[in-house]
């Protein structure tokens, strides 16, 4: 066994098996694969949602064509395929758990047709959703200045934790402040909501003598960096600390061109 082992390539082999492996290894094999599809799916989820958003875009070539319907459309093309293909991935993982569970005893033989296709199209779904995803990556546009724009439009909303606290400090009584942000608040969303105007929430509070005492301090109260926490740092961390080590052994393995896709 350690011998065969060896001349394999192997580094671990089995203890005791029959005829075959358990085929509960099958599963567990694919669910790992699967879990390939679960990320990306995700990921690409949340841009299309951010692109709806026009926050940003995956990467459009210069004669794509986004809808055949309408000539405007930038549609997510290569986003709506992974998800797509995610959602077949995933539900592969259902199939290798029937089979190791009606094998009889060691093993019966209808494994075999099901693990041809199975197993195939698992890997060969999870190649082409890494291709497209490490493709939309590398091309993907950000639009700092439409996220700006959302952030500014929320971010009196946001702050209202923040301006609760500035008025305490300041000798303000908590629930009277908090019901006048409240009604303030209210005030400022009908204006969003129903008659389709910006944000003024912090020009009703700049008007309002009962918030004096932070009048002078607002643009400071308000400045988007005070609501990121250590985001930056996090990430910068979490890169350095887990990403490029994780893929630091398969560099060598890494396509020096990125993926193209015809979409």
């Amino acid at each position: 066994d350690k011998l065969v082992t060896e001349k394999a390539g192997f580094t671990s082999k089995f203890t005791i098996t029959g005829q075959t492996y358990t085929r509960k290894m099958d599963s567990i094999i694919i669910n790992a694969v699967a879990g390939i599809g679960s990320t990306i799916n995700k990921f690409c989820t949340d841009l299309r949602l951010l692109a709806s958003l026009k926050e940003l875009e995956e990467p459009f070539a210069k004669n794509q064509i986004g809808s055949s319907a309408m000539p405007y459309k930038r549609n997510p093309m290569r986003s709506e395929r992974c998800c797509s293909l995610a959602r077949h991935l995933i539900s592969l993982t259902a199939s290798p758990v029937h089979t190791h569970a009606n094998q009889w005893f060691e093993r019966t033989l209808d494994d075999s047709a099901n693990r041809r296709i199975v197993i195939a199209e698992a890997f060969l779904t999870a190649d082409i959703l890494l291709n497209t995803a490490q493709n939309i990556m590398q091309g993907m546009v950000v639009y700092p200045k439409v996220i700006e724009k959302h952030i500014l439009e929320e971010l009196p909303f946001m702050a209202t934790e923040n301006l609760l606290m500035s008025m305490v400090k300041a000798g303000a009584d908590r629930q009277e402040c908090h019901e006048k942000l409240r009604v303030l608040s209210v005030e400022a969303g009908k204006q969003v909501k129903e008659l389709g105007k910006s944000n003024d929430m912090l020009q009703r509070i700049s008007a309002d003598e009962y918030f004096a005492p932070i009048h002078q301090l607002l643009s400071d109260i308000v400045n988007p960096s005070n609501f990121i926490g250590r985001a930056p740092q996090q990430v910068e961390k979490f890169i350095k600390e887990e990403v490029l080590l994780e893929i630091e052994s398969y560099r060598l393995s890494f396509d020096k061109e990125a993926p193209k896709l015809n979409v």
